[in-house]
């Protein structure tokens, strides 16, 4: 049972897979579940890095046992103490009760906090190394990547990175675990959406991670949610510099409100124009029907936004104001942005639109569309030129 998944020299997957939590963290969906990623090295000194949600710690365990035959472990590393990589600690001390705690003065704050364990515990700093026999683990704080616990551990010998959360992405892994075994194309769509909402806020920190291990010879990139990288590590490690710098490829996100089809009009005529002057990635989103985590993605990955939204109660409709806050607590730079909307006595929506754009530091772009009751021949060209002073820009 459990046959032992080898990633290279005596070092092993134990993660898990969920299939059944429909949110992540209780906000983002999970259509195609998520793993929980784990590793064993057997060594002269067992070491396990990280453990899983839980809720699956029965299999967890017994994936251990497989491979130890009852052995002990001596270390537990913790390199992000998340409850869906830690919430296994306090069973795992029960049954191997002497095992050593090895992570950084602020994971054992949080040890405590989260599950009242005592150690033994063992510090480690930047560039602290610690031995299993064979194998020599190195150790790189980084953090917010995303907690300010963070760290990550690398394996010598093999040029292995564990690298906590950093690098990894939605999705349960389906059969095979390293990259190299199945068709990773699911996979990147997945990584961004997770970049955007679970690290999305960091990118500096992320920056920061990235400069510190840029000299460091990787082979293997050991993530705690998705795949075991390795065939596609420069593309890994390209995803991640891009959105950390906040870099948005050409195109458009047209993300609105539309309560009876006038708004949703605008947003239509705009969509049109901008095809016609060459835009070729253009993503529309009614935040009414798709969930705020599809559209973060989106923004991410596109440099362009316009934002529609009427006036509801003197304010903007609810669904544009949930996006525009969520926006805004990711920080995210460099984008050129646009707004339109519609009311049918008083308007405020634009108005509102626009000062977040000067909130935030986004460059406006073209002259916002604000229409009376329904679309009119004047607010049609007005539209037109909003779609070609978006397509001017970008492109």
């Amino acid at each position: 049972m459990f046959k032992p998944v080898s990633i290279s020299d005596h070092i092993y997957y134990v993660g898990v897979n969920d299939r059944t939590k429909h949110l992540f963290e209780a906000l983002w969906p999970l259509p195609s579940g998520v793993s929980y990623n784990s590793y064993l090295i057997d060594d002269e000194k067992v070491v396990l890095i990280d453990t899983v949600d839980i809720c699956y710690s029965d299999i967890f365990f017994k994936k251990i046992d497989r491979i130890l035959s009852g052995r002990s472990i001596d270390y537990l590393i913790i390199n992000h103490m998340e409850p869906d990589h830690s919430g296994s600690l306090r069973l795992l001390k029960k049954l191997y009760p002497g095992i050593q705690i090895i992570g950084n003065k602020k994971t054992f704050e949080m040890v405590k906090g989260f599950y009242d364990v005592d150690g033994p515990f063992h510090e480690v700093k930047d560039g602290d190394e610690l031995s299993s026999g064979k194998h020599t683990l190195r150790f790189y704080m980084t953090p917010m990547v995303h907690w300010p616990e963070t760290m990550m551990t690398y394996e010598i010998s093999t040029e292995t990175l564990f690298s906590g959360d950093a690098f990894g992405s939605f999705g349960a892994l389906n059969g095979a675990v390293m990259d190299k075994d199945f068709n990773a194309d699911p996979y990147w769509d997945e990584m961004y959406r997770y970049y955007a909402d679970i690290v999305g806020k960091y990118g500096s920190p992320v920056q920061k991670a990235l400069q510190k291990l840029s000299a460091v010879p990787v082979k293997t990139i050991c993530s705690t949610h998705g795949p075991v990288w390795q065939e596609h590590i420069p593309q890994v490690i390209s995803v991640y510099d891009k959105l950390s710098r906040y870099e948005g490829e050409p195109g458009v996100v047209i993300a609105y409100g539309s309560m009876y089809g006038n708004t949703e009009q605008t947003a239509e005529v705009i969509a049109s124009e901008l095809s016609a002057c060459g835009v070729r990635d253009i993503v529309m989103h009614n935040v009414s029907k798709t969930h705020l985590s599809y559209i973060i993605k989106d923004i991410f990955k596109y440099n362009g936004i316009l934002v529609g939204s009427p006036t509801y109660s003197n304010e903007l409709f609810p669904g544009i104001q949930s996006l525009l806050d969520k926006i805004e607590t990711r920080d995210i730079k460099n984008r050129y942005f646009g707004c339109f909307g519609s009311f049918a006595w008083a308007g405020a929506a634009v108005k509102r639109m626009s000062l977040f754009a000067k909130h935030v530091g986004w460059e406006m772009v073209g002259i916002p569309v604000e229409q009376k009751f329904t679309l009119t021949p004047d607010k049609y060209d007005e539209c037109v030129a909003l779609a070609q002073a978006m397509a001017k820009k970008i492109l």
